[in-house]
């Protein structure tokens, strides 16, 4: 499975044949690409807030993998009309998505549509990408893409025991969503072997010195691997 960072939440992920894009928005200075450089399969979207769905237009052929409101607000303002299974999905479900499977979890945060209408946009989400279908027999190489989230209890009585995911990528940038100290918690309650900051640094509220999240990693003693991956940096999990 190859990861790739492009800034903010922005990820590329790759599983077999399979392109899969999270939340784009790439008017972020950890990037040096833009839309026109990916041809996603599916694009994943965590929540409606503009700096995760921001170029989500410009993938028209890509099917959409998001709640079922976030698809119907998506179909309406941006032209999106390509839904996993038609109608989107929903907390707790796993679709296949080509050679990927991708299971959605709730994160805890706000969801809003910032346009002349009131629009139902549904929960914000984190996705788990695997390349098998997670289950009891399972032995998938997964990675767990928590969104914009605080810290919660589901990580480590859910998503690590039942999901196992070997890698996550956690928001760190405090204000809007966890900073190091909580992140760090969260990973070592996830029990994985690789960690990725992501969120922060974007704009003024999140910017934080990384060497902070791996000094609180470090500090729990958990076996993760801390990774503060430069804009466009690619990390194959195996």
């Amino acid at each position: 499975m190859e990861l790739n960072w492009h800034g903010h939440s922005t990820w590329s992920v790759t599983v077999g044949d399979t392109d899969l894009l999270i939340d784009p928005f790439f008017e972020n200075p950890n990037t040096e690409m833009g839309p026109e450089d990916f041809d996603p399969d599916y694009l994943l979207l965590t929540h409606a807030h503009q700096d995760h769905i921001a170029h989500a237009g410009e993938f028209t052929d890509a099917t959409v993998v998001a709640v079922p409101e976030l698809c119907g607000f998506l179909e309406d303002e941006m032209g999106l009309e390509n839904h996993i299974g038609g109608m989107g999905m929903n907390l707790g479900g796993t679709v296949e998505c080509g050679d990927a499977f991708v299971t959605m979890h709730r994160a805890d945060h706000t969801n809003g549509a910032n346009t002349g209408y009131e629009y139902d946009v549904g929960m914000p989400a984190g996705f788990v990408v695997s390349d098998e279908r997670p289950g009891p027999d399972s032995d998938a190489t997964s990675f767990y893409h928590a969104g914009d989230t605080g810290l919660m209890t589901e990580m480590k009585e859910v998503i690590a025991p039942y999901l196992q995911p070997d890698a996550a990528a956690l928001p760190v940038g405090d204000h809007f969503t966890m900073g190091p100290w909580q992140a760090a918690i969260a990973t070592e309650w996830l029990d994985v072997d690789h960690v990725f900051p992501m969120h922060y640094d974007t704009f003024p509220p999140i910017e934080v010195d990384t060497d902070e999240f791996v000094e609180q990693v470090e500090a729990t003693g958990t076996h993760a691997d801390v990774h503060v991956l430069d804009g466009d940096e690619s990390f194959t999990l195996e």
